[in-house]
């Protein structure tokens, strides 16, 4: 997903300065900006970028997006002095590069580009802590934490300026804005409370029987973080290749 991202911006440049006799690297797919179906090359580039995101680029020091890796989300679950809280740490995210492009909207004028992508399945891995109250138990304890998002899609909506470099015209990713709808969260935790089977199994149940109201307090933060992740690397890729590159007349 994270990659996809990066190429979406690309793609929705408006403005050009192409230069010819440049070798095109293997994962760039180039688009006539004159083609009548300007949109659907572009889909057709980003679906060609797919198995460079998932093994990375490292010509332009582009990691791989498997796993895609973020440091941490903290939420609390339920209210009060004793309110269950838990922490997520050292997450792992697989699945991101198995993307389907559903629509791009190119940008125009000062309107940002927009894109939905699909991702079949989103496995999570994490280190997890817990403090609090679960139902009547206190729960306070760490472990693994491991989430399946089954049906996962991605409407991405963002604002690109254009810099002059000696290698030519460049994108930037001004702005990222990322929402996230997920058909079905599997949540569940392991190695925690000493391996207590009663903790661990009312901890689970919780999580089954609540894992959308767990995943809409921890949606904010993920997809926050997730904007400013994918700012990143777009930016590390724009930064290395110019638009030429992409785009040709």
């Amino acid at each position: 997903m994270v990659k996809l991202i990066v190429t979406v911006c690309v793609a929705l440049v408006c403005a050009a300065g192409l230069s010819v006799g440049q070798e095109i690297p293997a994962y760039i797919k180039q688009c006539r900006r004159s083609d009548p179906q300007l949109p659907d090359c572009l889909k057709a580039s980003l679906q060609h970028l797919r198995p460079y995101l998932s093994s990375g680029i490292p010509e332009i020091k582009l990691p791989s997006v498997e796993p895609f890796v973020m440091d941490q989300l903290s939420l609390q679950l339920t209210g009060g002095p004793q309110g269950y809280r838990i922490n997520l740490k050292n997450m792992e995210v697989f699945g991101a590069s198995n993307f389907t492009v559903r629509s791009l909207k190119l940008s125009e004028g000062n309107q940002p580009f927009e894109a939905r992508l699909t991702i079949p399945k989103l496995l999570i891995h994490a280190k997890y802590t817990s403090s609090g109250v679960l139902i009547i138990i206190p729960a306070s304890g760490s472990g693994d934490f491991d989430a399946v998002f089954d049906g996962v899609t991605a409407d991405v909506k963002g604002l690109v300026s254009v810099s002059e470099k000696p290698t030519g015209m460049h994108l930037r990713v001004d702005k990222l804005d990322l929402n996230l709808s997920i058909k079905k969260p599997r949540l569940s935790v392991s190695k925690i409370f000493n391996n207590n089977r009663i903790l661990t199994e009312a901890t689970n149940l919780f999580l089954r029987e609540n894992g959308h109201e767990v995943l809409r307090a921890l949606q904010p933060q993920l997809q926050k973080k997730l904007s400013t992740e994918f700012t990143g690397i777009a930016n590390q890729l724009l930064d290395n290749v110019p638009i030429h590159y992409f785009l040709q007349d």
